[in-house]
């Protein structure tokens, strides 16, 4: 049973929760990336009123006045050892702008500079996923793990994306780094969750989800536990779970096809089959809702 291919619907509403790219202050106090300077800062300087400018923008969201401050920057002082952050933050502020090619090209420029850095690879490797490069995204983030192993950051989307791709040995071995090293955080016990609920292990996935609810009370989290209630037989504590998830996202269309699976045990097949062609209007697949259904969905709806 292909168990990744029920649950790929929970694991990418996981991966985007890891997916939010990270704007690092460009005031004089930081330290760039790319090295330091034995220039005294002149903080009354064109260059530094700029960035100055572009943090206040940042701060307030304004997207477009902060890239122009820090273009006119990076043009006043073509040479300065901070530009890889600027240019690191520039990326991360096209992407805002709804730029993402040009985000993604204005990050690639920072790497070059500073090809050790996990902040830039780390906001690249986010844009890159939430434009759908995968495996590129995958790719930036076993970089990051093979400079910086202990980086918790790029050790739980690389345990998602492996689980995605059905690499299991290393979603399994991601996840136990994070046990030996991080127990009982919120990272460690979603990438228990996935791991265990993702290989059919759903009895043992239960605690990690009861763990995170107790934390968050996500819909994403309810909906995984339900899942995993689901297939253990637990079908009041399932209906709990899938009842607090509409909740929160009642066009849900998975949660839908949840509760049709739910309605189907407890033999009330009229209730399956309503939840399932609601499923469907939600955005399920029609071949996934098929099997809750007295006769098939016509060809042209």
């Amino acid at each position: 049973m292909h168990y990744t291919k029920l649950l790929t619907p929970i694991l990418a509403t996981l991966l985007l929760l890891f997916l939010s790219p990270v704007i690092h202050s460009t005031t004089v106090n930081d330290t760039p990336m790319s090295g330091t300077s034995d220039t005294p800062i002149n903080e009354d300087s064109f260059y530094m009123k700029k960035v100055d400018e572009a943090d206040k923008a940042c701060a307030e969201g304004k997207w477009r006045e902060a890239e122009s401050a820090l273009v006119e920057a990076l043009r006043e002082e073509p040479g300065n050892p901070s530009n890889v952050l600027l240019i690191s933050n520039l990326g991360i502020i096209r992407y805002n702008m709804g730029q993402d090619s040009l985000a993604i090209a204005t990050l690639n420029e920072a790497h070059a500079l500073a090809p050790s850095s996990v902040t830039i690879l780390s906001n690249r490797a986010r844009i890159l996923a939430a434009n759908g490069y995968d495996d590129m995204a995958y790719a930036d983030y076993d970089r990051i793990l093979k400079l910086d192993s202990m980086e918790i950051s790029a050790r739980l989307p690389h345990c998602l994306f492996a689980l995605r791709r059905h690499v299991f040995a290393t979603a399994k071995k991601d996840f136990e780094f994070m046990q030996r090293n991080f127990p009982g955080t919120i990272d460690t016990e979603i990438a228990g969750a996935s791991v265990l609920s993702g290989t059919g292990e759903f009895e043992a996935a239960i605690p990690y989800y009861s763990r995170i609810l107790q934390k968050r009370k996500d819909a994403e989290y309810y909906s995984g536990r339900a899942y995993c209630y689901l297939l253990t037989g637990s079908l009041q504590e399932a209906s709990d779970d899938i009842n607090a998830a509409l909740e929160l996202t009642p066009d849900d269309g998975e949660l839908f096809l949840y509760r049709a699976a739910l309605n189907k045990m407890r033999y009330r097949p009229a209730d399956a089959e309503a939840d399932a062609r609601r499923a469907v209007e939600l955005g399920v697949d029609k071949g996934r809702a098929s099997k809750f259904l007295s006769k098939p969905f016509p060809d042209n709806k």
